[in-house]
């Protein structure tokens, strides 16, 4: 299992609205890819501008392949990404 959390702080506090649409539209598709096993979209409390993602996935295989699906290929990379800067972390879940 990977386990993927990435933090994302929005550049323009006028794309906040922008960012957390194309999130909640890139997460939905993300569900729906074989082997994701959770793909969360949080919005900060404390903070507007951040998003985190924390993401599930059963193995580096279907990572890849969500790295080729539609959801990330038009939202997440094209759209997105130029709007925030973004900070992945590759995690061990520790019980």
């Amino acid at each position: 299992m990977l386990y993927i959390n990435v933090q994302l702080k929005v550049k323009d506090s006028a794309d906040i609205a922008k960012v957390g649409q194309l999130l909640q539209e890139h997460g939905r598709l993300s569900r729906a890819e074989p082997g994701c096993e959770r793909f969360d979209v949080y919005h900060s409390q404390s903070d507007p501008s951040v998003y985190l993602l924390c993401e599930y996935w059963e193995s580096e295989a279907a990572l890849d392949q969500h790295r080729l699906a539609p959801g990330y290929l038009t939202i997440y990379k094209p759209q997105v990404i130029p709007l925030v800067d973004r900070a992945p972390h590759m995690c061990d879940l520790l019980n």
